[in-house]
């Protein structure tokens, strides 16, 4: 983190403009809807600063600068001309231990701009720390659009009643509480205009909230997809950064696990082959007793709960011991997966079907339908199959499949350290051993791997330092 991101508090302080141009009046106008009062050092002031919002606490106080204007200011910002050199001001500021800004010339500042989202009292501050301001621009409009304007009326109101909540409502509970509030009809109220009728509401929530429990233990199964962040659902992420204990497993990637609510509890579960950190029984128990606990507790899960995933297994748990659930749905790796390495899963000249499978060996083999899955139009995705994957390929050709069947096999798939190795049933088995691949792989299997040369969009960088760690590695305390 290159700055710390701050609000300052300018209402009725004076800060220091030098500058008289347009761009000058832009930034005076921030400070002036902060609330500050601002003294201007210009010989010849733009006619955009007659326009500015109170431009009554504007005072053009010098035609040039010098250091005993910053006697008194909390702040200052330099737009440079040919007539108002940024360094002497700098000079002056720093000494004071001024706060200063320089436009467009980060080297010299000490305080940075952002893109502002205004929702008063809600703002939402985005920078790229001078180095790309278009970037951040656009990363603004895309929050623009997230962020209802209303936002700021729905903070308003829960700011009016915060009193009443705290004496009505026990401070263990209150988070909890505040957390149903914006998430109820309260905030849809608010947003359409009908602030009556939300503050109704919320002092009948405030009243129940007062005679009972408002928390409630619930259990959140959540698809965290093939890895990639970008993968992830809104609503996966809404529960995510609202539980109170997070319990994942090994296919859950570092970079979606950061993206949890930071003060929750973390229980690692992780599965390896022949190699179960937590027997599947105790984690559908343990799942029962948080939510008994009153705890909310997220269910993460690599992919999507229902493929592959023992996601049933574990919501039979929780219906017979009549504890609340919701599901929501993750990108399986099949589909993550084959995107990114550029295979589609169905093509209308390769295959009209897929079929899952997954390539667990019992007793070194296989139990699977192999005269369902063996068909030359059929995509076949298999799930954790890189142990038996000599033997899967060997019994895909017995049941039919010719020898020269193209097949791919792609570690970490989505990811920066993405690998994707192709070749045929009877030479993948070869080129994966002298890959020396480890898990999470996917295998695909068909003819439409031979498209993966045409359509390869995904170009991981694998010089880059993310390439030289293996993201989905389990930490040492946890294993």
């Amino acid at each position: 983190m290159n700055y710390l991101p701050i609000f300052l508090d300018l209402r009725d302080r004076h800060c220091l403009v030098v500058g008289g141009s347009e761009t000058a009046a832009r930034k005076a106008e921030l400070l002036l809807r902060a609330g500050a009062r601002v003294d201007v050092v210009a010989p010849v002031l733009h006619e955009g600063w007659t326009r500015l919002p109170h431009a009554e606490r504007v005072t053009r106080v010098a035609d040039a600068f010098a250091p005993a204007l910053l006697d008194g200011k909390d702040a200052v910002i330099v737009v440079e001309d040919d007539t108002t050199p940024a360094q002497p001001v700098v000079d002056a500021a720093r000494a004071r231990h001024l706060p200063i800004n320089v436009a467009d010339k980060p080297a010299l500042c000490s305080f940075i701009l952002p893109s502002i989202i205004d929702r008063s009292p809600i703002m939402v501050a985005i920078s790229s720390g001078g180095e790309s301001p278009v970037l951040a621009r656009m990363l603004r409009a895309r929050l623009e659009t997230l962020i209802p304007a209303a936002y700021g009326r729905l903070s308003a109101l829960a700011s009016r009643y915060k009193d009443r909540v705290r004496e009505a409502i026990q401070p263990a509970q209150r988070r909890a509480f505040w957390e149903k509030v914006f998430l109820s009809p309260v905030a849809e109220m608010v947003f359409s205009g009908r602030d009556n009728e939300a503050e109704q509401t919320l002092e009948a929530m405030i009243r129940e909230g007062a005679a009972h429990e408002i928390s409630r233990g619930e259990v959140y199964l959540v698809g965290a997809g093939p890895g990639n962040p970008d993968l992830l659902t809104f609503r996966a992420l809404r529960l995510m950064q609202q539980a109170d204990v997070i319990v994942y497993d090994r296919l859950v990637s570092p970079p979606i696990l950061d993206m949890c609510r930071r003060d929750a509890e973390r229980i690692y579960v992780g599965k390896e082959r022949d190699d179960h950190a937590v027997p599947q029984e105790e984690i559908n128990l343990m799942l029962v007793r948080l939510a008994k606990e009153g705890k909310r507790t997220l269910r993460l899960k690599g992919g999507d709960p229902f493929i592959f995933g023992r996601g049933g297994e574990e919501i039979e748990t929780l219906v017979e011991h009549g504890v609340p659930f919701q599901v929501v749905p993750g990108i399986t790796a099949a589909a993550g997966v084959a995107s990114y390495a550029g295979i589609p899963l169905t093509h209308r000249d390769y295959a009209q079907s897929v079929a899952f499978v997954t390539g667990h060996l019992k007793e070194n083999t296989f139990n699977l339908n192999w005269e369902g899955i063996a068909r030359q139009d059929q995509t076949i995705v298999i799930y954790m199959g890189l142990k038996g994957l000599p033997l899967l390929c060997e019994a895909l050709i017995r049941h039919g499949l010719k020898p020269d069947t193209p097949a791919a096999i792609v570690q970490h798939g989505t990811l920066p350290t993405q690998r994707v190795i192709t070749g045929t049933l009877t030479t993948l088995p070869g080129l994966a051993e002298a890959a020396q691949l480890k898990p999470p792989t996917l295998i695909i299997v068909g003819n439409v791997v031979k498209l993966r040369e045409k359509l390869g969009w995904y170009q991981p960088a694998l010089h880059s330092d993310q390439a030289h760690r293996t993201p989905l590695e389990t930490p040492a305390h946890l294993r």
